[in-house]
């Protein structure tokens, strides 16, 4: 998939950011979020360690990663050091992109009261914006899309509210729990859209701009991680719906959770616009384990993997390492 130029390219690649990144999970969440689940450290032998924040620092691989796939990483990973087993060390931390990026790569940030890493070799957004952003700072120059999502509701087991799309967000017997706004991209960029293309974006938002907070009092919950504290809401009675990815509630519906799932219809899904874009950071420590890392997405058993767990396949032109857009300026 790669070019010789792209192989040069990357060959190059790494990133000197900074972070303000306070991690603050909402009490009500605290029991299914634990143990820093969301920062993991993958050894070639098998074992994982949990929040240690300064592996962010010395890895052989660091990558920060849009939250929605952190179900996969651990396969993945195993896989993929299998496969490249000098590389011993692969720090991964899956959280929001934009906060990713507004609190760990445009500032210094901490994590758990630590600093964590200004420089990880990789960065994947659901938003190529994003990365269009680092290329207007001369920090990353090429990426791929390497798999792809939709949006769906989740409901508790059974759909007890007896909800049949996305239209029935406007019930006002409905208790709403959705991703917020400022650095969850599957509501900035995605499920904003659905809403105001189905004209229900005031009533279900109140037109707030905040997260772990009441959008609309009482109604709809605007969370700081929707994809572990969504579930948690709906499974203690405390929400009865949430845009989530359709990959959330195939992993939860895989751990055996009283979830259930309500399809969105095409174009509202936003199936045919969700891609993940990954890229190399210019000043990464490994630039060469990054480049591994990017040509191993677009193998089979790579693919595979994601789409064990209801991603859609990355395209063969998806896959081949391409310049970012210039950002408009």
């Amino acid at each position: 998939m790669f070019t010789r130029t792209a192989t040069k390219r990357l060959q190059a690649v790494g990133l000197a950011f900074a972070a303000t990144l306070t991690v603050q999970a909402p009490a009500l969440a605290a029991e299914d979020a634990g143990q820093g689940h969301d920062y993991r450290t993958f050894h070639s032998d098998g074992k994982i360690d949990y929040g240690k924040i300064g592996d962010s620092y010395t890895a052989d691989l660091v990558m920060y990663l849009a939250g929605n796939q952190f179900m996969v990483m651990e396969e993945l990973i195993k896989d993929f050091q299998a496969k490249n087993p000098d590389i011993k060390t692969i720090y991964v931390e899956t959280i929001p992109p934009g906060q990713i990026l507004k609190g760990q790569i445009i500032k210094q940030g901490q994590i758990n009261g630590e600093n964590t890493a200004q420089n990880p070799d990789l960065f994947a957004s659901v938003n190529l914006g994003h990365l269009k952003k680092l290329k207007g700072m001369g920090t990353m120059n090429d990426y791929i899309i390497y798999t792809h999502n939709k949006l769906e509701l989740m409901v508790a087991k059974g759909n007890p509210k007896g909800i049949k799309g996305p239209k029935d967000l406007a019930r006002d017997d409905l208790v709403q729990s959705h991703p917020n706004p400022l650095t969850e991209g599957i509501f900035k960029f995605y499920g904003s859209k659905m809403l105001k293309d189905l004209g229900l974006y005031e009533k279900v938002t109140g037109n707030a701009e905040c997260k772990s907070c009441w959008a609309v009092k009482g109604k709809t919950w605007f969370t700081q991680r929707h994809h572990r504290e969504t579930p948690y809401r709906i499974e203690h009675g405390e929400a009865d719906v949430g845009i989530v990815w359709a990959t959330e509630i195939t992993h939860a519906q895989a751990e055996g959770r009283p979830i259930d799932g309500v399809e969105i219809p095409a174009p509202y899904n936003m199936g045919d616009k969700v891609g993940y874009a990954l890229g190399a950071l210019k000043t990464g420590r490994n630039p060469y384990n990054a480049m591994r890392y990017l040509a191993y997405l677009g193998t089979d058993g790579a693919q595979s993997i994601y789409a064990s767990y209801g991603f859609g396949k990355a395209s063969p032109q998806d896959l081949v390492l391409k310049p970012i857009p210039v950002p408009q300026k």
